[in-house]
């Protein structure tokens, strides 16, 4: 395993165990959206074996809040579905659900997934989808990390697969940081 695949492992270990803590409690009832897009991450042979254990052992739940938008410029609706931690960890990874695909008669496929994340958000506008994901330097609170990494996809239509447009590393904004202990008082002389 890579540096960067054992720094992103440790780090999942510790939310993981903040999830347990902080798992959805029995009584949320799931929407229909949620129960399908359960089920389709579930029987995908691509989903990790992460974000499926999340879901099947009731730490990590399909967001409340799938978004459905043409991103594929069929005139038809794509499914932008994010996978919640159920704890510190927020949205660990994102998916876009689509039937235009590669494939005649596939029905609905999930046509992009990052699987990889941490306290992700995502937002669609006139036909892009971005996701921004937390990124952790070494000495990093859990709350403030340091920097975010932005991504917007776009839908090429010639080979029916999203590309990567932009990726950029935004700074993360001087308000969500934890502020800086003051300096002690200086010493009388």
């Amino acid at each position: 395993m890579s540096a960067r695949g054992t720094r992103f492992a440790a780090i999942a270990a510790a939310l993981g165990a903040v999830a347990v803590a902080a798992a959805v409690p029995a009584s949320a009832e799931q929407t229909q959206p949620q129960r399908f897009f359960k089920e389709r991450l579930l029987s995908d042979s691509q989903t990790s074996r992460a974000v499926k254990d999340l879901l099947r052992h009731g730490g990590g739940f399909v967001d409340r809040s799938v978004v459905f938008r043409d991103l594929t410029r069929d005139r038809r609706d794509d499914a932008v579905v994010r996978v919640h931690s159920g704890g510190a960890g927020g949205v660990v990874a994102i998916y876009v659900f689509s039937t235009d695909t590669r494939r005649s008669s596939t029905g609905l496929r999930a046509m992009f997934r990052s699987q990889r994340l941490l306290r992700a958000s995502t937002s669609v506008a006139e036909g892009v989808m971005s996701y921004r994901s937390a990124s952790y330097a070494p000495g990093d609170e859990l709350c403030c990390p340091s920097r975010l990494v932005e991504t917007s996809l776009r839908w090429e239509r010639a080979t029916k697969r999203f590309r990567i447009a932009q990726r950029r590393t935004v700074p993360q904004e001087p308000e969500a940081q934890v502020p800086a202990a003051p300096d002690p008082a200086p010493k009388p002389q």
